[in-house]
C-alpha cells in the first residue's frame, strides 16, 4: 500500500506525543529541564555522527575532509533565501493558528515544542529516500525505522516540552505524503550526489536545532531550509561534482 510508511511514521510521532504528555505530568521542573538538556545533546551528537559520516574519508591511511565548497554555497545562499521568505516566523504562526485550534491557548511553551519537534523531525534524508521507496516501489521499510526513531525522539521531548511536539505529525505528513505522491517525478533528480548533499546539510540543522534546545540564542534553523535545496541544485552545477 503506498503511503502506509507516512501513516506509520505520523502514527508513531502521536503516540510519542501522547506517551511523552502523559509521563511528563509527573516530572517535576528539575527533571524536565534536565530532559531537554539530554535531548539536545542526544540531538546535536545524532547529527555530528551524520555530519561525520559524509564529511570525512580514509585514502591510504589519511583522514581527509570534503564538501567545504558544497556547503559554503548552500548555506549561503539557502541562509539568503530562507531569510528573505521568513521561514521562522511562517512556522511560529502556524503553530500558533495550531495553538488557538486545537484548545492550547494556555500553554506558553507550545509552539515552541511544535517548531523544535519538527525541524527535529522532518529534516533528514530517510524522510526523503523513504518517502520515494514508498512512492515507487510500495516499500514502507525505510519510514517504519524513522516512525520507530521519531517515536523515541518526540516522546522524550514531548515530556519536557510539552504538547506541541504531538502535532510535529502535521507537517511530516504533509511533507512525506507530498513526496510520496510526487516520487516518480522527483526521483530522477535525486540522484546518489544530490542525496547525499542533503543528507549531509541536513545533518547539520539537525546539529543546530540540538543547540537550540542547549542554549538561549536561538538559531533560525526554519530559515536554513532552502539549504537543502542549494545542496540539490549544486549537484547540477558544471563544478558540483
Amino acid at each position: 500500500m503506498i503511503g502506509l510508511g507516512t501513516i506509520f511514521n505520523v502514527g508513531a510521532i502521536v503516540v510519542g506525543g501522547f506517551f511523552g504528555i502523559f509521563f511528563g505530568k509527573f516530572l517535576t521542573a528539575r527533571y524536565q529541564e534536565i530532559l531537554i538538556t539530554a535531548c539536545g545533546l542526544f540531538t546535536t551528537f545524532m547529527s555530528v555522527g551524520g555530519v561525520m559520516e559524509k564529511m570525512l574519508t580514509i585514502s591510504d591511511g589519511t583522514l581527509s575532509s570534503g564538501y567545504t565548497m558544497m556547503m559554503i554555497f548552500s548555506f549561503t545562499f539557502g541562509a539568503i533565501m530562507g531569510e528573505w521568505i521568513d521561514l521562522d516566523t511562517k512556522m511560529k504562526q502556524f503553530g500558533e493558528w495550531l495553538k488557538q485550534k486545537t484548545g492550547n491557548s494556555g500553554d506558553s511553551t507550545f509552539v515552541t515544542a511544535f517548531v523544535t519537534a519538527s525541524l527535529t523531525v522532518c529534516i533528514g534524508a530517510m524522510a526523503i529516500v523513504g518517502s520515494i521507496q514508498d512512492g515507487i516501489l510500495g516499500d514502507p521499510s525505510t519510514l517504519i525505522t524513522k516512525g520507530i526513531i521519531d517515536f523515541v525522539i518526540i516522546t522524550t521531548m514531548s515530556a519536557s516540552l510539552g504538547r506541541g511536539c504531538a502535532f510535529s505529525a502535521i507537517p511530516v505528513g504533509i511533507c512525506q505524503g507530498t513526496m510520496t505522491l510526487l516520487a516518480r517525478l522527483i526521483e530522477p533528480i535525486l540522484n546518489d550526489s544530490a542525496m547525499w548533499n542533503i543528507s549531509l546539510t541536513g545533518n547539520i540543522l539537525i546539529f543546530c536545532v540540538g543547540i537550540n534546545l542547549l542554549r538561549d540564542r536561538k538559531i533560525k534553523v526554519a530559515n536554513l531550509l532552502p539549504v537543502l535545496l542549494f545542496a540539490v541544485i549544486w549537484t547540477y552545477l558544471p563544478f558540483g561534482n
